[in-house]
């Protein structure tokens, strides 16, 4: 048996969640609830507010545009995950949609937009990366949501790396090894760690250079194909997990 009932309607709300409260949902989720779904005063919702865990709720106080929730029973205690880093040169609409959501599944803690050289899309819509975190997280059982960072440039950033923050480098020119295991001889499951992806076009050399002469900078390769940049993402995220667990 699973143990976890995919089939039970999630929600993300922005309250702080204990036994008997009542939380007033938005507009928009009391209509997705009641006029999409097509639930009831007293059914059942699950609840999440990356704080509190996850709360089983009943609908309350329902009419044609507003409803609210009752919280009835804690069901999972919130759960520290992975200390995730996922840097990327942003992309463009529904390809960042798509890279956003796939983070989000893989455990990433924090997305941290970096301009590179080469970066085609230079504007970032927050909101729509932060409602495309919670969507994933409500689909996918996730209880943290991840945090957005503002874009910076990828140099400024790299002048401020932690000393105890391992860059894991998705370098197209390393030479090909067994990643799994250069990162378990790098780092340790739960120790820090951030995952780096590159535009289209690859790093420019002088960025190639800054990387490869931080001591923090492990490069590693992703193998003989040519992946487009929100397909890395989720094989370097698997190779993090399947070296270090989480």
């Amino acid at each position: 048996m699973s143990r976890y009932d995919f089939a039970a309607q999630r929600l993300f709300v922005d309250a702080p969640l204990t036994q008997g409260a009542r939380i007033p949902l938005s507009r928009e989720q009391a209509n997705y609830l009641l006029n999409v779904l097509r639930l009831g005063a007293g059914d059942g919702v699950i609840v999440f507010n990356g704080v509190d865990g996850e709360w089983r709720a009943e609908l309350a106080d329902t009419g044609r545009k507003a409803a609210s929730l009752d919280i009835t029973q804690a069901l999972r205690p919130q759960e520290a995950g992975p200390d995730l880093d996922y840097l990327f040169a942003p992309l463009k609409h529904a390809r960042l949609d798509y890279m956003v959501q796939k983070a989000v599944e893989m455990g990433a803690a924090r997305l941290r937009p970096v301009l590179t050289r080469r970066t085609q899309a230079h504007r970032v819509n927050l909101e729509r990366m932060r409602a495309n975190v919670i969507e994933a997280a409500e689909q996918c059982g996730v209880l943290a949501l991840a945090q957005i960072e503002e874009p910076l440039p990828l140099e400024k950033v790299l002048a401020q790396w932690p000393q105890d923050r391992l860059l894991v480098f998705c370098d197209e020119d390393a030479p090909m090894a067994d990643a799994v295991a250069a990162l378990r001889e790098r780092a340790t499951p739960g120790s820090p760690i951030a995952v780096l992806i590159g535009p289209e076009g690859g790093f420019d050399p002088s960025e190639r250079a800054i990387l490869m002469g931080m001591q923090q900078t492990l490069a590693i390769s992703l193998g003989p194909r040519i992946l487009r940049a929100d397909t890395a993402a989720v094989a370097a995220l698997a190779v993090v997990h399947a070296a270090l667990g989480g």
